[in-house]
C-alpha cells in the first residue's frame, strides 16, 4: 500500500448520523449526566456535523478526501458540544457553524501531529499520511486551519477570531515544548501542566468562550474561558490516565513505550523512584511494557492523577457562578465532570 497513493475515502461520506459518544449514567443537577447534556443540544450538534462535512469540501479533490478520512472516523466532538452548551448557558441562539471552528482546528492539528509523531493509526484507522502521503496530509491540515479562521471571523466577529489566533499560537508553542521535552525524565509537574495548558486546554477554552465573544459579553467570556481551561486540562490528564487503563480498545502503555512524561507517570515515579531509573536507562522493550504498566498502576498513580483532574474541574465549575442558573449551565457542569468520570 504505497503511502502516496490517492485513495477513495473508506467508510462512506464524511459525516455521521449521530453527533458523538460522550455518554454516562451519572446524574448531575437538573441534567442527567453527559448524555442529558448532549440531548439538550442534539439537534444543533447534528446540524454542526452536517456543516462540518460541507466545510471540508473543496474543488481540489484531495482535500475533502484526506480531511474526510478523519471526519468519518468519528471522535468525541467535545469542542462543538462545549460551544453549543455555552450558547445554551448564555440563553443565546445557537449558531451551528460556529460550533465547527474548534473541530476544524482540532482536525488540522491531528493531521499535522500524526506526521510529526510518525503515527500509524488514528481513531482506529490508518493515519491519513499513511494512506495519502505526508505532504498532502500536512497541506490538508493547513486547509482545515485556514477554513476555521475564516469561519471564526464570519460567525464570531473580530474578538472571536483574534482570540482564536492566540489559542492556535499557544497550541503551536505547546507542541514545540512537548517535542523539546520528549523523553526527558526530569520533567516536573509544572512543566507537564504548562504543555497541556497550551497544547490542549487553550482551544477548549476558546470553544467554551466563543459564544460570549460573538455576543460582546466579555465578562461571561472570561468565565467560560476559565471553565474551558480547567476542563480542557482535566480532559488531557484523564486521557493520559487511560493510556495505562485496561479495556480501552488500545494497547496500554503507549506513553511508556515513548517514555512520555505525563501526570500518571510523574506520580508513579514519585512513589516508586526505581521506575525513573529504569526509564532513564532507555526505552523499555515491548516485552517489558506490560509489567511496567502494572507497576505504574500498583503505585496508585492513576487514582492520584484522576483526583488532580477532579480538582481542576471543581475549580473550573466555580468560574460559572456568574452565569444564569439554567439548564445550559447545569449541562456544562455535567459534561465537565464526565470528562474525568468516564474512567470506570
Amino acid at each position: 500500500m504505497p503511502s502516496t497513493a490517492f485513495r477513495e475515502l473508506p467508510g462512506g461520506p464524511g459525516w455521521r448520523e449521530r453527533p458523538a459518544g460522550l455518554v454516562t449514567g451519572r446524574g448531575d443537577a437538573r441534567v442527567n449526566g453527559a448524555a442529558g447534556a448532549l440531548l439538550l443540544v442534539s439537534e444543533e450538534l447534528l446540524a454542526a456535523e452536517r456543516a462540518l462535512s460541507e466545510l471540508i469540501q473543496s474543488d481540489v479533490a484531495a482535500v475533502p478526501v484526506v480531511a474526510g478520512h478523519l471526519v468519518a472516523a468519528g471522535g468525541k466532538r467535545l469542542r462543538p458540544a462545549l460551544c453549543a452548551l455555552s450558547f445554551r448557558a448564555l440563553d443565546l441562539p445557537i449558531r451551528h457553524r460556529l460550533l465547527c471552528v474548534g473541530e476544524l482546528i482540532h482536525l488540522g492539528s491531528l493531521l499535522h501531529d500524526d506526521v510529526v509523531d510518525a503515527s500509524d493509526t488514528r481513531r482506529g484507522r490508518p493515519a491519513a499520511h499513511r494512506w495519502y502521503g505526508s505532504a498532502v496530509a500536512v497541506l490538508s491540515g493547513d486547509f482545515c486551519l485556514a477554513r476555521a479562521v475564516l469561519l471564526a471571523a464570519e460567525e464570531g466577529g473580530h474578538r472571536a477570531v483574534t482570540e482564536l489566533a492566540r489559542a492556535v499560537t499557544e497550541m503551536a508553542e505547546g507542541e514545540v515544548l512537548q517535542l523539546q521535552r520528549a523523553g526527558d525524565l526530569s520533567t516536573t509537574r509544572a512543566a507537564y501542566l504548562e504543555v497541556i495548558d497550551r497544547k490542549s486546554a487553550a482551544l477548549i477554552a476558546w470553544c467554551a468562550a466563543a459564544p460570549a465573544w460573538s455576543a460582546g459579553r466579555d465578562d461571561d467570556a472570561e468565565a467560560l474561558a476559565r471553565f474551558g481551561r480547567g476542563v480542557g486540562a482535566a480532559f488531557q490528564v484523564t486521557d493520559d490516565v487511560l493510556d495505562y487503563a485496561p479495556d480501552t480498545g488500545k494497547p496500554p502503555g503507549q506513553d511508556l513505550r515513548q517514555r512520555k512524561v505525563t501526570l500518571p507517570l510523574l506520580f508513579a515515579m514519585e512513589a516508586d523512584p526505581g521506575l525513573r531509573d529504569l526509564l532513564v536507562a532507555g526505552a523499555p522493550s515491548e516485552a517489558d511494557v506490560p509489567a511496567l504498566v502494572h507497576r505504574v498502576r500498583r503505585t496508585g498513580a492513576l487514582d492520584a492523577a484522576l483526583d488532580a483532574a477532579r480538582e481542576m474541574v471543581a475549580d473550573a465549575v466555580d468560574a460559572l457562578s456568574i452565569l444564569p442558573d439554567n439548564e445550559g449551565r447545569d449541562a456544562l457542569i455535567a459534561l465537565g465532570r464526565h470528562l474525568v468520570d468516564r474512567v470506570r
